[in-house]
């Protein structure tokens, strides 16, 4: 009995708007995809509709899952277009390739998000139970790796690597009790914007204090810098969020109290 080699793939044919379906995406993405030259239609149909292949609907999900692995487009480009310039066989093996380390990643990731989820569960028993959990036990699963390029680029490799020192050397005792510590102050802090408590007020510095002490741990700013770091808090919306979480305003909040710590303590 011969061997049976893969099945020849079906001239099939979908438009924008299926596509656009079939992926979660929009039409107008699409159309970018193509004005950008990562992601050619096929053809176009009566009335100029564009048609996309297998190969096509193959060539998005590679883009999609790079998008969601965080890699921007220019990128994405680069990576497709080497492809391409390989030759078929050699870009189908490439694809491949890359198809398998995206499947790692996304498994990893996927393990990730589950350490997470235990967390929260965990989170939720100790809540329901009244049981305190430990305060390494609350951070478990998490990874800030993701920020390490690019605080690179933004304060060099040389203060990153001591920030990452000091927080090693610290240990897991000492970065539970440290960010127990920073949830205090945030605890602390919100109370204080909740009850309208003004930001020069000596509650809210002798807070502002203990925040300071926790940065000084990984980094020793100054007037200038400590300023400049409650500026992010507010410019950035993932510091936003952090603070935020505590109380609406409470980044706000605290930065206007850092600069009034920075210009009455620091140099």
């Amino acid at each position: 009995m011969p061997g049976r080699g893969p099945r020849p793939e079906r001239d099939e044919t979908w438009t924008i708007d299926e596509v656009a379906r079939l992926s979660g995406t929009t039409s107008r993405a699409l159309r970018h995809y193509d004005a950008i030259g990562v992601l050619a239609p096929r053809g176009t149909a009566a009335g100029g509709r564009r048609l996309y292949g297998r190969a096509e609907l193959v060539r998005l999900q590679q883009i999609l899952v790079l998008r969601e692995l965080g890699v921007d487009l220019a990128t994405i480009g680069d990576v497709l277009r080497a492809e391409d310039a390989a030759g078929p066989e050699a870009a189908r093996r490439a694809r491949l390739d890359l198809l398998r380390e995206h499947r790692e990643r996304l498994l990893a990731e996927s393990d990730r998000f589950a350490r997470l989820a235990a967390t929260v569960t965990s989170t939720l028993e100790s809540l329901e139970g009244g049981s305190p959990m430990e305060a390494r036990d609350l951070y478990a699963g998490f990874d800030n790796s993701q920020y390490d390029a690019e605080a690179r680029e933004r304060w060099g490799d040389a203060a990153v690597d001591r920030s990452n020192d000091s927080w090693t050397r610290l240990g897991e005792d000492g970065q539970a009790r440290h960010l127990a510590e920073q949830d205090a102050v945030s605890r602390g802090l919100a109370e204080c914007l909740a009850a309208g408590v003004p930001v020069d007020d000596d509650r809210v510095q002798a807070l502002v204090a203990r925040h300071y002490a926790g940065i000084c741990v990984s980094w020793t700013p100054g007037r200038e810098s400590y300023a400049g770091l409650g500026d992010m808090y507010v410019e950035d919306a993932r510091f936003t969020a952090v603070y935020d979480k505590y109380a609406p305003g409470l980044a706000v909040y605290l930065r206007d109290a850092m600069r009034v710590y920075a210009q009455a303590v620091l140099r």
